[in-house]
């Protein structure tokens, strides 16, 4: 073979050996390529499934813990209360804040007074005439709450005559009512007793007692007693 055809052989040779290289390297990106697309394919999959697999288990936590307020008797909450110092409306709010549901503040159409002895006098007098102030204060879906979480002041050892009156106005037979006081220190002067005996198809759970000039820092009492019956 003379030189010439030599030359021109490995020349060839090259050039294929060129080729064969530079459609290996395309062979091995697209390859590469091929596998990242598909890793990230596979990623998206397990992070879709990963995320699918959380909904399910928030929305089955969701479920078993509304079943399990419904069982316990919780279910929707209302916080209804009667408070004309304030006292009894600090307690309330830390239970609406705990609890959550609606809250609502019982208002007679007639306003008492703000003199403390006056007052006084008039509970009394409405106390020793078994009276029924009108309520302002109006509920339309009762209907709705399975638990009623009933707070007052205690005035001459008794409910004020205006929770007689909501009593007497709602029927609130099947539901829960979790009674609220505060007081100087009488305690809740066997106010639950009086709620059965209004509300006989009730549930009335354990109530809670607060003296009047602690209710601003009750809120550890109150989640306590929550926990007790419940909530």
């Amino acid at each position: 073979m003379n030189k010439k055809k030599v030359i021109a052989l490995v020349a060839i040779i090259l050039v294929i050996a060129v080729i064969a290289i530079v459609v290996g390297i395309n062979l091995a990106g697209n390859n590469g390529e091929k596998n990242t697309v598909q890793n990230q394919v596979s990623n998206e999959n397990k992070l879709g499934n990963t995320q699918v697999a959380q909904t399910q288990n928030n929305t089955l936590e969701n479920e078993e813990e509304t079943q399990n307020n419904q069982e316990n008797g919780s279910g929707k909450a209302l916080v209804v209360y009667f408070s004309h110092t304030g006292n009894t409306e600090n307690v309330a709010n830390f239970i609406h804040q705990a609890v959550g549901g609606d809250i609502v503040k019982l208002e007679t159409e007639e306003q008492y007074t703000d003199n403390y002895n006056d007052l006084l006098d008039i509970a009394q007098e409405e106390k020793n005439e078994n009276a029924r102030p009108a309520l302002s204060t109006k509920i339309d879906n009762i209907d709705e709450y399975d638990t009623i979480f009933l707070g007052y002041p205690i005035w001459w050892g008794d409910m004020p005559m205006a929770i007689y009156t909501f009593l007497d106005e709602y029927d609130l037979s099947g539901k829960t009512i979790a009674p609220f006081v505060t007081s100087g220190g009488s305690g809740l002067s066997g106010t639950s007793k009086d709620i059965q005996g209004e509300e006989p198809e009730a549930n009335v759970t354990e109530g809670l007692s607060i003296r009047d000039t602690n209710s601003a820092d009750s809120q550890s009492e109150v989640n306590s007693w929550l926990s007790e019956i419940g909530f």
